[in-house]
């Protein structure tokens, strides 16, 4: 299994990126695909939260900012950021899991599959 994140880039406060997680296989195959993020010197958090039904989760610091997505189509999931802060500066890294429950969905340790992880800077 692999996953495979890009898009990330260097933007202005105010901005927007879009970051996409190419998974090989099928979306289908996955109960939750996850984005996590790390800032410099700071823990990994979660940032959004996808399950196979397609029912989204957001960390309450980017709800109304950010929309995750997924087409099933091209096994990929997106991340739309919109009105990016400074704050939002970190690696952003994708994630998967076949078995995840809902009760443990924003934990990363029940994720088994990651991608290498993407930077986004924002920055003036």
């Amino acid at each position: 299994v692999q996953l495979q994140a890009s898009g990330g880039g260097l933007v202005q406060p105010g901005g927007s990126l879009r970051l996409s997680c190419a998974v090989s296989g099928s979306t289908r195959d996955y109960r939750a695909i996850a984005w996590f993020r790390q800032a410099p010197g700071k823990e990994r958090e979660g940032v959004s939260w996808i399950t196979r039904d397609r029912s989204t989760y957001y960390r309450d610091s980017v709800k109304g900012r950010f929309t995750t997505s997924r087409d099933d189509a091209k096994n990929t999931v997106y991340l739309e950021m919109n009105s990016l802060k400074s704050e939002d500066t970190a690696i952003y890294y994708c994630a998967a899991s076949k078995t995840i429950i809902l009760s443990s969905l924003r934990d990363e340790r029940y994720y088994r599959y990651w991608g290498q992880g993407t930077q986004v800077t924002v920055s003036s």
